[in-house]
């Protein structure tokens, strides 16, 4: 995959969490009621950044968890997970559930999240934050929080790079 061009370095990334954390708190009224859960691998950092970012604000913590979607995914045929890495301290009902991803694409790893998030209760409400929205949807799923909103062709594919798996910040436009 070759890169076709660098979307967001890191100063543009970092205000874009800013941007969606102050949606977050607008949208919800407050966060009394909010907690927020990364769909691993890098939703966890952004989830983790959007907390932060909410505390400096706000003056309020966050609950954070991280959710492994692997055995709750329909797109992968025989697919079997030998661990799970879903770690959500919290109860999810009656809160205000915000999930977070780096990418949204085919909607297929936001159904899997919704259907796991389910199964340890009802939340009042299930929103979704994304880095990057690059269309291409199989399913009816919409993000509610967006970073960046980037129309991609098939043939192309968008990376989040995150300090804490990467070593940098950035969100890349590659050919497949």
């Amino acid at each position: 995959m070759g890169i076709k061009a660098k979307l967001l370095d890191s100063g543009a990334m970092d205000r874009a969490l800013t941007r969606l954390s102050h949606e977050i708190v607008e949208k919800n009224g407050g966060v009394e009621n909010v907690v927020l859960i990364g769909i691993k691998t890098r939703g966890l950092p952004l989830a983790n950044r959007v907390a932060e970012k909410i505390k400096k604000a706000y003056d309020i913590t966050i609950p954070v968890g991280v959710l492994d979607t692997a055995r709750f995914r329909d797109d992968r045929e025989n697919f079997e997970t030998t661990s799970d890495d879903t770690d959500i301290p919290f109860e999810v009902a009656n809160k205000n559930v915000v999930l977070v991803d780096d990418v949204l694409y085919t909607g297929r790893t936001v159904r899997a999240a919704i259907e796991a998030i389910i199964k340890l209760g009802r939340p009042s409400i299930i929103e979704l934050a994304v880095m990057v929205d690059r269309g291409h949807r199989e399913l009816p799923i919409r993000p509610d929080f967006i970073g960046k909103n980037v129309p991609t062709s098939k043939a192309e594919n968008i990376k989040v790079n995150l300090m804490e798996i990467d070593g940098e910040d950035s969100v890349l436009l590659l050919d497949n």
